[in-house]
């Protein structure tokens, strides 16, 4: 194992292509490889963009060449099809929405980089990530990013302590600006100009619906025709099926009752969708379930007063956890936070440190 290589996880896009500048530029060994996880082939409704688009890969190799340093691709369509894809599709058939890039992160890409990283003989492993790495007394904590409008700490609740204990963070001390700035500054024109993804990289044309039908042919027919009931029970319309549906959706429900509707449940075992006004989506209780403590080797029994965010932008609302057993936590926010979804992360921050995260629950079986 050499002390200063690097195995460099290189999507082609400028935050990673600027995350393995910065450390070929701070004396380390760069070795990068780009991950090949989706075929889209597979899938003929989306075009090939994003990070695993033969472009992509060609952009993170002309990178590394430019540089000097090895690049590799690293083919793991079939784990990941067997488990993120997977379990995306039988999410949505449970009536949850999934964090898929949680999943990844957590059971596909960082298992993959460190088994491909001793491989290689390199001591850690790095990513284009916007968030902080520090170690403080023996942990090793995650923190918001300096640039907290592009902060990816949410996506990496499922991180364990020997996995971050190898891991670099180059670009969680700058902002997005300046990381475009960089690019063009290292003579990376191209890089500086791309676009940013916020699709699923999977379905870059974001119609999970779409996507759904594709991976299940008959679902469509099976599910058609359920029940819109109100919060007292009261049958007041048709939809088009369960699974394509989410908590706090308004638009695309195709029902007129003088007023706006929302999504406040998903039954998926009698195939009804509960609607409810905008203030039956709100709600001040839940659980996390899974919860992967990182602050804390066990959380205080007596609870802490946190910031939890129940979505990816959200800007976190104050609440108060307590842990409970088999790793759920019960949440109690101070004041009502609207569309808390089932299967969606809810991730816990006190002073800018990640606490841990898991999955929402609104009710425990």
């Amino acid at each position: 194992m050499v002390k200063n290589r690097v195995l460099m996880a290189m999507s082609g896009g400028l935050d990673s292509s600027v995350a393995a500048i910065l450390l070929h530029r701070q004396g380390f060994e760069i070795v990068g490889i780009t991950m090949k996880t989706w075929e889209y082939s597979q899938n003929s409704s989306a075009k090939e963009t994003g990070c695993c688009s033969l472009d992509s890969i060609n952009d993170a190799r002309n990178v590394a060449v430019s540089l000097g340093f090895p690049h590799y691709v690293l083919d793991l369509r079939d784990e990941f099809n067997k488990f993120i894809v997977s379990d995306f599709v039988q999410q949505y058939l449970k009536g949850r929405t999934p964090n898929p890039c949680v999943l990844c992160n957590t059971h596909i890409k960082w298992s993959a980089l460190l088994k491909r990283a001793d491989e290689l003989g390199c001591n850690y492993i790095a990513t284009g990530h916007y968030v902080r790495l520090r170690e403080d007394n023996g942990r090793f904590l995650l923190s918001k990013a300096v640039d907290e409008s592009k902060d990816q700490s949410y996506v990496l609740w499922g991180l364990q302590q020997e996995q971050l204990g190898r891991t670099l963070f180059p670009l969680g001390e700058f902002t997005k600006a300046k990381i475009r700035e960089m690019a063009k500054e290292f003579g990376f024109d191209d890089i500086a100009k791309k676009r940013e993804s916020y699709e699923i990289c999977f379905i870059p044309d974001d119609d999970y619906r779409g996507f759904l039908k594709e991976q299940l042919p008959d679902l469509e027919s099976k599910v058609d025709g359920g029940n819109f009931v109100d919060v007292n029970g009261k049958v007041i319309g048709k939809h088009k099926g369960y699974p394509f549906y989410t908590v706090g959706q308004r638009k695309g429900l195709n029902i007129a009752l003088g007023h706006p509707m929302y999504v406040k449940q998903i039954i998926a075992a009698s195939n009804t969708i509960v609607l409810g006004e905008k203030k039956d989506v709100f709600s001040d209780r839940f659980f996390i379930s899974g919860f992967n403590s990182i602050k804390y080797d066990k959380l205080p029994e007596n609870g802490l007063k946190v910031l939890v965010k129940v979505r990816y932008k959200d800007s976190g609302a104050l609440a108060e956890i307590l842990p409970l057993k088999n790793g759920i936590v019960s949440v109690k926010m101070e004041k009502p936070v609207s569309a808390v979804t089932p299967g969606q992360s809810a991730v816990v921050f006190e002073n800018g440190d990640m606490v841990g995260g898991g999955f929402i629950e609104t009710e425990l079986e």
